[in-house]
């Protein structure tokens, strides 16, 4: 997407140029930013769609699955017409909808080492929606080596866990300094068996979705190196702090 205000960008944006901290110049930023979000699910969905709101230029999506019904609770972009159909084309019919000009580049892909390497070079932002470690650990090894910008979501039940990692600071910890054991169970991401309240899915996307705009804006305070948690239940925040530590692969 050009980066060029005329008379509908500017109304279309208003809200949002109207702000100190955004104005003309950084709706130009957005328009001309480039994200990456892996997973269409319920992470994914409020991320593609906030950002393509916001008028990021580029949204690229990877995802290799397909809406079924008990997606329907917590993935936002999918309704019950969608069920067997690949979420990466209804993802883009949708966001073409919501923000004609916001270009959108669909894998429909399962992520892995070879095919990562071929794409993430065209984008500056990167941000996890995934459920399993594999993945997760995946792009943080991805982001750290091409120095981009990760922004990665958990949830089970009623929390969420939302890291940023920018690792164009060397001092940044990463992912394995968090979860430093060598086998982790990915049951603990696992819909299925352990349940997930489907707001707790949107308000941890749309947290993501924050603070990539943020990062592109350059503005606010971020989670750099840190670990938010939210317990939706009980209404419980933390920020927590984590340390790099010394033989991890980010050193």
């Amino acid at each position: 997407m050009k980066s060029q205000l005329n008379k509908k960008i500017i109304e279309r944006f208003s809200r949002q140029i109207i702000l100190k901290n955004i104005g003309i110049l950084g709706q130009k930023k957005i328009l001309s930013s480039k994200v990456l979000i892996i997973g269409a699910g319920g992470l994914g969905s409020p991320v593609a769609e906030f950002l393509a709101r916001a008028g990021v230029g580029l949204l690229g999506i990877v995802d290799d699955d397909k809406v079924s019904l008990s997606n329907l609770h917590r993935q936002s972009l999918y309704n019950t017409s969608d069920i067997g159909k690949f979420k990466v084309k209804i993802a883009k019919d949708k966001i073409r909808k919501i923000n004609p000009n916001t270009r959108v580049t669909i894998y429909k892909i399962r992520l892995n080492d070879k095919n990562f390497k071929k794409i993430i070079n065209d984008y500056e932002y990167v941000v996890d929606g995934s459920d399993n470690f594999t993945t997760k650990f995946l792009l943080n090894d991805f982001c750290l080596k091409f120095k981009k910008v990760l922004v990665a979501g958990a949830i089970s039940k009623f929390d969420s866990h939302i890291f940023t990692f920018d690792f164009k600071n060397k001092k940044t910890p990463c992912l394995r300094c968090f979860y430093q054991e060598t086998k982790i169970s990915d049951d603990l991401l696992n819909c299925e068996s352990e349940g997930i309240l489907g707001t707790v899915a949107g308000i941890a996307g749309t947290i993501q979705a924050n603070e990539i705009l943020k990062k592109i804006l350059k503005i606010g305070k971020g989670l750099d190196g840190y670990i938010f948690v939210l317990n939706l239940l009980n209404l419980d925040f933390r920020k927590i702090k984590i340390k790099k530590i010394k033989n991890c692969f980010c050193k």
